[in-house]
């Protein structure tokens, strides 16, 4: 009997302050980098697909961004927002 599956890390990358295009709210953004990775007994073997999403806290609304823009923001994230 073999036990495989999928699990998802998440890595938080930055947080931002700005107008959220869905509910209007200047709101904190949690940008994330989220890791599916296959596992066989319980062991995370290899990553399967990456994926940096944008959630507003205020409304909850996700985005997916471009790891370009992702790294691009998180690099120009000040230290007292990272």
């Amino acid at each position: 009997m073999l036990i495989f599956g999928l699990g998802v890390r998440q890595v938080l990358l930055a947080t931002l302050v700005y107008l959220c295009e869905t509910c209007g709210n200047t709101a904190a953004h949690h940008l994330v980098k989220r890791v599916r990775k296959f596992s066989l007994f319980f062991i995370p073997l290899f990553a399967v697909g990456t994926r940096y999403v944008d959630t507003c806290t205020a409304c909850g609304r996700d985005i997916e961004v471009s790891r370009e823009r992702a790294e691009t923001a998180a690099s120009q994230a000040g230290p007292g927002l990272r």
